[in-house]
């Protein structure tokens, strides 16, 4: 499936929104909520299709879940928990953190279940959260080349001391979920610290957790079993749905957009520093009625000339997903923009880096693949033209912005799935005028 991007070549984007509610937080804290003892109310849920496959996934393991608009109510699974085997396979959809995290909420159950999903989610590399998980002792099997389905025979547990090979913030939190019912601590020691949802929000249910930073990049994470008690969230704007409306008025002379009521936790925001750095106008406003554990704040951004970039591995977890925007901004800065330390992208949804710099030179730019990352030339004007997402909602995206500079329309195939991360992107988009 193809659709056209909105070809509005100079006409600013102006005016303010507020961006779908966090898919990170919304997974975690409906898995959370699975594990707690009571009833859980979440207000915000993102209606990402993604975090449907978590709500989908909670139900199916037995809890309580009651929806009523963008309020989830999910009652846990206790401490009391029979052992069983889970008959037919639970689909994940095409989340793959609906089936990391959910293999770790499995592992700590006295459950038998395998987890499977959409035929690109079959595709993704699942050892890495496997490989831990058998070390605390659950019984976890894979497919060839360590791919999905995943078979999970869990319980009886016991807490690891555990360095990732590479910087993962859903092994991480599929050890910490699995670690609440080891029978000891669970330590995952981070190089590189990534995204703490899972932590904050432990903390908001009485977890007894403990973080430890390292030095200025890592972190330690301790994390001591019990039970949780019920949580009570309003879920804030996702961070990487407003990095796309965000580079959108990067891109368009003249655009000054402000973005209400977003998560601007430390770990998220990486794009928006990169952003600054290129000479973006990038206001913060802090909210000073905030309550939960996330910090929340309205985001301006204003068009102004862009300078080239470079961003190395210690940065690349804090903006890995916004990686592709970057590279279509890249196209409009002066200088060469270089991406090193990214070759996590190419397990994602698709080979992002193949795609998106096959996309963009099919556009009109002048990009070349590195193993690990990418260079991108510029400024360079875009033409352009047809290009392919892989049926990858981000590239997805950043192809569709990239019909707003064009200067004949983009058609972009493998769209429909946008609504993965990004529900409402084209009306949200198209109501900036």
């Amino acid at each position: 499936m193809s659709a056209v991007a909105p070809n509005r070549r100079q006409l600013p984007l102006t005016g303010r929104c507020q961006v779908p509610s966090d898919k990170s937080i919304s997974h975690r804290a409906a898995l959370l909520a699975a594990c707690s003892s009571g009833t859980s109310r979440i207000e915000n849920y993102s209606r990402a299709g993604d975090c449907r496959a978590s709500t989908d996934l909670v139900r199916s393991l037995g809890c309580a879940v009651r929806e009523a608009g963008d309020t989830l109510e999910v009652t846990g699974l206790g401490a009391d928990f029979p052992a069983r085997v889970i008959g037919g396979a639970l689909d994940c959809a095409r989340s793959g953190t609906t089936m990391r995290l959910g293999a770790g909420l499995v592992a700590g159950l006295p459950l038998t279940v395998q987890l499977t999903g959409h035929a690109q989610l079959l595709r993704r590399p699942m050892e890495r959260v496997a490989t831990p998980l058998r070390l605390m002792g659950a019984e976890v099997t894979t497919a060839a080349e360590g791919r999905p389905p995943l078979r999970v025979r869990g319980g009886g547990l016991a807490g690891i001391n555990f360095t990732p090979p590479q910087a993962s913030a859903q092994v991480k939190s599929a050890l910490l979920l699995a670690g609440l019912r080891a029978s000891s601590a669970t330590t995952v020691c981070e190089p590189l610290a990534t995204r703490d949802h899972t932590e904050r929000l432990l903390a908001a249910m009485g977890a007894r957790i403990e973080v430890l930073r390292k030095g200025t990049t890592g972190q330690t994470v301790r994390l001591e079993p019990g039970g949780l008690s019920p949580l009570h969230l309003t879920v804030p704007g996702d961070a990487s749905s407003a990095a796309v409306l965000a580079a959108a008025a990067a891109l368009v002379p003249r655009s000054d957009v402000r973005l209400e009521r977003v998560s601007v936790n430390p770990t998220r925001i990486g794009f928006f520093e990169v952003l600054r750095r290129m000479g973006g106008n990038v206001e913060l406003e802090i909210a000073d009625d905030n309550q939960g554990p996330e910090p929340v704040a309205d985001i301006r951004v204003r068009h102004a000339p862009l300078r080239a970039f470079r961003i190395d591995s210690l940065e690349v977890p804090g903006l890995i997903d916004e990686l592709p925007l970057l590279g279509l901004l890249a196209t409009t800065a002066e200088g060469v923009s270089e991406v090193r330390g990214a070759s996590e992208l190419r397990l994602k949804e698709s080979d992002r880096i193949a795609g998106l710099i096959t996309g963009l030179r099919l556009l009109g730019a002048e990009a070349e693949q590195l193993d690990d990352g990418f260079l991108v030339h510029g400024p360079t004007p875009l033409r352009g033209g047809r290009c392919d997402a892989l049926t990858d909602h981000r590239l997805a995206m950043t192809f569709t912005l990239a019909g707003l500079v064009s200067r004949e329309p983009v058609s972009v195939r493998g769209a429909e799935f946008i609504s993965d991360s990004f529900p409402g992107f084209r009306q949200l988009l198209g109501g900036l005028t």
